[in-house]
């Protein structure tokens, strides 16, 4: 019985989806134009071979009628294609649940562009119904700049620091250690019975270590928590069919835990890589691998970094070989992403934009597979693969 491996190169974008003009950073700016992938191609001498033997050149042509530079238009295996989002919103939940074919049927909910950002109740709420002294930050802000901006006050205060961006979120940074890891993660709890009435999408914790602005660095125990999905996933409908689900990195934490049978922290791309190859060894007749790449988006595109971004995607793309070597004959590896986070682009924010999808199995015989009119084609063809039941929102390609 086949298995299927599903990796999200967070963030990975091929160019502005149709709508991208409707998005933007709230202050005048939109996403028309936006194009993670070309624009890192524009000023980076790019080397991804692997990825584009199955046809990432070709796909960004499709999506965007120009070849990156340093692309070929011409795949050597594989089947390629272009992916559309139709939930509204270009944040994680909306990219990821679309995928795993349940599209968002609702809207989101947002914090305005205002200081403070958040409403006095929610904030009053949270303080007493967590015991806290009081909050800092209250503004749309980029975790790193506003970790080193109020760290330090934080750790004399112990007040932790809330903020929010364009995306439907709100973040609660503190000290692992004089703050405390667990009762960081009892705050989020608090902050997310408050914050789910509005809509909004996530509570995420963002524990920080260091004791200057010079060395406070963000840790590998992020936590989310999230609004469920409205209707069961690719996963959830694995996981009822008797098959093993395993989720690598923030993927549990991106659905709620449903759908999960083994889940499986890590942080780093190349140790997400790792913690990749070692579910495929342990996975059975049928099983589902699904890998969220968090470094593109958090670590590279948040933070403008081309050449960062370039660098980990040039060591991804080094490491391909090592999961396709790995493949049985009747595997299917998926490599998609979840919007676009264009580190040329002006803002700090996620950019609205088509994906690539490439596909590879030893069976899989090469072609095209067009623009699809959902990322749901993507779980309806893994659902597919792996003989579950189709969905209804999407069509499988394969």
């Amino acid at each position: 019985m086949p298995r299927a491996i599903l990796c999200i190169l967070d963030s990975f974008g091929i160019g502005g989806a149709p709508d991208a003009a409707e998005y933007g950073d709230g202050h005048g700016h939109d996403d028309l134009g936006s194009d993670t992938l070309g624009h890192i191609a524009g000023h980076h001498d790019l080397h991804v071979p692997n990825m584009d033997a199955l046809g990432l050149g070709a796909a960004a042509q499709l999506s965007t009628g120009h070849l990156p530079r340093g692309l070929s238009d011409t795949p050597r295996g594989g089947r390629f294609g272009v992916g559309r989002e139709m939930s509204k919103g270009k944040d994680t939940p909306s990219g990821h649940w679309e995928i795993a074919g349940v599209p968002v049927p609702f809207q989101w909910g947002y914090f305005p562009q205002t200081i403070p950002a958040f409403p006095e109740e929610l904030t009053e709420a949270l303080i007493v119904n967590a015991g806290l002294p009081g909050i800092l930050g209250n503004k749309h802000a980029s975790g790193v700049p506003i970790i080193q901006e109020l760290g330090a006050e934080s750790i004399r205060t112990n007040k932790p620091i809330c903020y929010t961006s364009i995306d439907s979120v709100f973040q609660i940074a503190a000290h692992e250690e004089h703050f405390g890891l667990e009762r960081l993660y009892d705050v989020c709890e608090a902050a997310f019975t408050l914050t789910r009435p509005l809509m909004i999408g996530r509570v995420i914790a963002r524990p920080f270590t260091g004791e200057t602005p010079e060395t406070f660095r963000r840790t590998g125990n992020r936590r989310d928590f999230a609004i469920p999905p409205p209707e069961p996933t690719l996963l959830d409908r694995a996981k009822a069919a008797g098959r093993n689900v395993f989720a690598i990195g923030k993927i549990s934490d991106i659905y709620a835990g449903s759908g999960v049978t083994h889940k499986i922290k890590a942080s780093g791309n190349m140790v997400l890589f790792d913690r990749t190859l070692e579910a495929l060894d342990m996975a059975g007749d049928g099983d589902f691998i699904m890998t969220n790449f968090v470094d593109f988006d958090q670590e590279y595109g948040h933070r403008r970094d081309v050449r960062g971004y370039a660098q980990a995607l040039e060591a991804f793309d080094r490491r391909l070989p090592e999961l396709i070597a790995r493949l049985r004959d009747d595997d299917l590896l998926v490599l998609t992403a979840d919007h676009g986070n264009d580190p040329t682009w002006v803002g700090t924010d996620h950019t609205r934009e088509q994906v690539p999808i490439l596909c590879f199995s030893p069976r899989l015989t090469p072609g095209e597979i067009g623009l699809r009119r959902t990322f749901a084609d993507i779980g309806e063809s893994v659902a597919h693969w792996l003989g579950l039941e189709p969905g209804k929102h999407g069509r499988s390609f394969l």
